[in-house]
């Protein structure tokens, strides 16, 4: 897949097939959810696409499909944003999520008058031993605050996440933006 044949839009409930897809391409998938079911693909979407989410579908531009997702879970009040993002297996390896989350992270943390969601202040973690999704974070803006050492317990064994956050006074990053396939409803 080129990263040039794909957009962002809302993630919708009719997503719940391509999301259990997603869920099914990778092991590693099960660190973003419980979806092994078409029931709880569509529960996944459902709450994608809830007011406190903003759930942004990467899609392949050709077909509509998703192929991940970028989300900010928001607190209003703190005008601050979780940061999560995931692909399907086969659209890995080539910038696509950087791609995405730099244009996500962007219009998060832009002011509402500009189009934004008007937020002040993004986090994400991810495992230490998970370079991929670090470059992610670094494509994205984000900016290494700590490390929260044994946080995850996976399989038996403890697990160090970094810690990242990018604040609306951060630079802005020069990864290349995605399209809007649909700008989202909502700020």
């Amino acid at each position: 897949m080129s990263t040039s044949t794909h957009a962002l839009r809302r993630v919708r409930e009719s997503d719940a097939t391509a999301i259990l897809a997603a869920f099914s391409s990778a092991a590693d998938m099960a660190r973003q959810g419980n979806v092994s079911t078409l029931d709880q693909a569509h529960e996944m979407a459902a709450g994608l696409a809830a007011p406190s989410r903003h759930g942004i579908a990467i899609v392949e531009t050709s077909t509509d499909e998703l192929v991940g997702v970028v989300g900010v879970s928001v607190e209003p009040e703190d005008r601050l944003g979780w940061f999560f993002y995931w692909l399907a297996a086969d659209a890995r390896g080539r910038g696509l999520c950087g791609r995405a989350a730099a244009t996500v992270a962007n219009r998060a943390l832009r002011p509402q008058a500009e189009g934004g969601w008007d937020l002040e202040r993004l986090e994400l973690g991810h495992r230490a031993n998970n370079p991929a999704s670090g470059a992610v974070a670094r494509a994205a803006g984000f900016v290494h605050e700590g490390t929260e050492r044994a946080k995850f317990l996976i399989d038996g064994e403890r697990h160090d996440v970094l810690t990242h956050g990018r604040l609306r006074t951060d630079p802005v990053p020069t990864t290349a933006e995605l399209p809007w396939h649909e700008e989202p409803a909502r700020g």
